[in-house]
């Protein structure tokens, strides 16, 4: 693996315990992820993609195995440990967006920096603006979620997911509770952030999402079986 990579993984697992029978999740998984890259996990439903992205955003821990989050080895750390780290390292896009719905959108994007010590309200609040900006919907700063559309909503938490300048954005199928209009302007937003030099690692089942990564993961029972950054960069080349 590249001395570069942001992350790394060296045959992780991934095991849980129900009722007395052991199912493993991820199996001997290895793969790395260079600054820049735009990543789509895909595969069926049951082969680990979920599981992967939430060891990758410090929401889980392996059972076995090395994760290394630019250049830091956080494969055991404390939930208050790896909190901090993914404060400060990751940002989150879900595909049930996640706001809060007492909050308003302004609140909702400044949320990740209210956690950051030293920081202002007053600049707290401008960075939202300007991440608010970044995604069209800094003219609904005072309206809740539930006056949004769906499509707003996702951008909203795009914004919220930039506002900590993370070195990776992680997507969980960002499109999948939005009609196809909605979904091609969250991808549009996606592809412009890769293009300013962010690094997303994206699960989805969305063909409109698989088509603008840079690289294409696919897994099965647990395992990487298939990765086609090298077809895809001699294709563009």
């Amino acid at each position: 693996m590249s001395s570069q990579s942001l992350i790394e993984l060296n045959r992780l697992e991934k095991s849980f315990l129900t009722e007395k029978v052991e199912t493993r999740a991820l199996h001997q998984l290895s793969l790395s992820v260079d600054p820049g890259e735009y990543v789509c996990i895909t595969g069926p439903s049951g082969c680990g993609k979920s599981t992967l992205l939430s060891i990758l955003g410090l929401l889980d821990t392996p059972t076995g195995g090395q994760y290394i989050l630019n250049g830091q080895d956080v494969s055991s750390l404390s939930r208050d440990q790896r909190a901090k780290i993914r404060n400060k390292e990751i940002g989150f896009v879900f595909q049930s967006f996640n706001l809060i719905s007492e909050l308003t959108v302004e609140e909702n994007v400044c949320l990740p920096l209210t956690y950051r010590k030293g920081m202002a309200q007053k600049d707290i609040k401008e960075r939202a603006k300007a991440m608010l900006d970044k995604v069209e919907m800094s003219h609904r700063l005072s309206h809740f979620p539930s006056q949004l559309s769906g499509g707003q909503q996702q951008r909203v938490a795009i914004a919220r997911s930039l506002i900590n300048d993370p070195v990776v954005i992680l997507a969980d199928e960002p499109t999948g509770n939005l009609d196809s209009k909605n979904a091609d302007i969250v991808l549009r937003l996606l592809r412009q952030l890769h293009e300013e030099g962010s690094t997303i690692v994206m699960v989805t089942h969305d063909p409109r999402s698989i088509e603008q990564k840079s690289r294409q993961i696919e897994m099965l029972d647990g395992q990487v079986v298939a990765d086609e950054y090298q077809r895809l960069a001699q294709v563009g080349s």
